[in-house]
């Protein structure tokens, strides 16, 4: 059986992610306290999908569960590639 990928709720999460991150900076979505020197907060990342499945209009069932898997993926691949693009301007 083919994986589910409910693009509604991707863009919905995209559109909530760039957002917050016009809004608060890409360091908003980063861990401050880890002992490495960029690392994800994923409770960031669980609020923008989180957000986006709750967003979704009442006659809508709720997403599947691949579905809200394949989501947070594809947000953390969008932040990972923002703070490797923010690391090569900065010079890091």
């Amino acid at each position: 059986m083919a994986d589910i990928i409910d693009l509604s709720l991707v863009t919905d999460a995209r559109r909530y992610f760039h957002k917050l991150l016009d809004a608060r900076g890409i360091s908003y979505f980063l861990r401050k306290d880890g002992n490495r020197l960029f690392q994800i907060e994923q409770a960031k990342v669980e609020l923008v999908v989180r957000t986006a499945a709750r967003s979704r209009p009442s006659h809508l069932p709720k997403p599947p569960l691949h579905a809200v898997d394949h989501c947070r993926k594809e947000i953390r691949r969008e932040l990972i590639r923002r703070v490797v693009e923010a690391m090569l301007q900065t010079g890091l």
